[in-house]
């Protein structure tokens, strides 16, 4: 019996001590937590999608408290929640904050399956990431959308589909929060975030391929064949060629379409724009030309 009540006490001793200990330990080592980070958290949206460039929202929660502090938000926006919660957040803080452009996914790849045939049987696993890894896929085009939806998987908003006629990828702009995840979950980087523009009229270059013009239209019948017609149409410097492919800076595009217009392979694409107005021919205009008839006199 007296083994034990030692025991016992020894036990309750140890057991005190370590109380002791951990209670020291916690207050000494106690990090203090702004509370204001769980208030910014609390009218952030909640996705965690990771589009406003930190680990969850409670991480954007994190760096808004401590760029008010410095004096700044700029640059901080989040996607899912747009202007609106970026100024509840600014008012929480004090701040005033830059309202962000409204960003879309847009799919830089125009080669529909009438455009870009199948030219082989791919049989492995149906994801993007597994078809680019072990090949150039099932087209002659080794640039372009593989069409097995690692994009829509990635979308967390639906806001992005397969289209079972062209097998190319379709953004729903009024449901796409510009969170990137379908940007990360593309192999071959054909989507890409761009400003939504004004009246959500935008201008890009639906194409990604960087072989030589002969090859990339014998691949698709709406590659970018590199002329260069459009970067000499364009008034306001915002297209360059970069290995055998346009791409138009939507920072500098005014969207006044004349790229679109002498493309030779429709590798331009735009949305939402009115449809152009066909140009009457004039009337021809005929010309009556007077004869002039010289009578010669009558000799007698």
């Amino acid at each position: 019996m007296n083994y034990i009540l030692i025991a016992v006490i020894v036990l309750g001793a140890i057991a005190l001590v370590s109380a002791l200990i951990l209670y020291i330990v916690s207050k000494k080592f106690a990090v203090q937590e702004d509370p204001r980070i769980g208030q910014v958290a609390e009218l952030l949206p909640g996705a965690n999608c990771g589009g406003c460039g930190f680990p969850g929202c409670s991480g954007m929660a994190e760096a808004l408290v401590k760029g008010a502090d410095s004096g700044s938000l700029e640059g901080f926006s989040c996607p899912v929640g747009g202007s609106a919660v970026m100024t509840q957040v600014a008012d929480l803080l004090g701040m005033a904050v830059a309202n962000a452009e409204p960003m879309v996914a847009v799919v830089r790849c125009s080669g529909s399956c009438e455009l870009r045939p199948r030219i082989v049987s791919y049989d492995g696993l149906q994801t993007c990431n597994a078809m680019n890894a072990c090949s150039m896929g099932d087209t002659g085009c080794g640039y372009g959308c593989l069409g097995c939806g690692d994009c829509v998987a990635a979308c967390k908003f639906d806001a992005i589909c397969i289209d079972e006629k062209t097998g190319l990828p379709v953004v729903d702009e009024d449901k796409c929060t510009s969170c990137g995840a379908c940007v990360k979950a593309c192999p071959r980087n054909i989507i890409e975030l761009r400003k939504k523009g004004p009246k959500s009229r935008r201008l890009w270059v639906g194409c990604v391929n960087k072989d030589k013009g002969a090859v990339a239209k014998k691949a698709c019948g709406a590659a970018c064949i590199g002329c260069s017609k459009c970067t000499k149409e364009c008034k306001f410097e915002a297209i360059t060629v970069t290995n055998n492919v346009a791409y138009i800076d939507w920072k500098k595009c005014k969207n006044c379409r004349k790229c679109e217009s002498v493309c030779p392979t429709g590798a331009i694409k735009s949305v939402n724009f009115p449809e152009r107005k066909l140009k009457e021919e004039a009337p021809s205009q005929t010309i009556k030309v007077a004869s002039t008839v010289s009578v010669e006199p009558k000799t007698e």
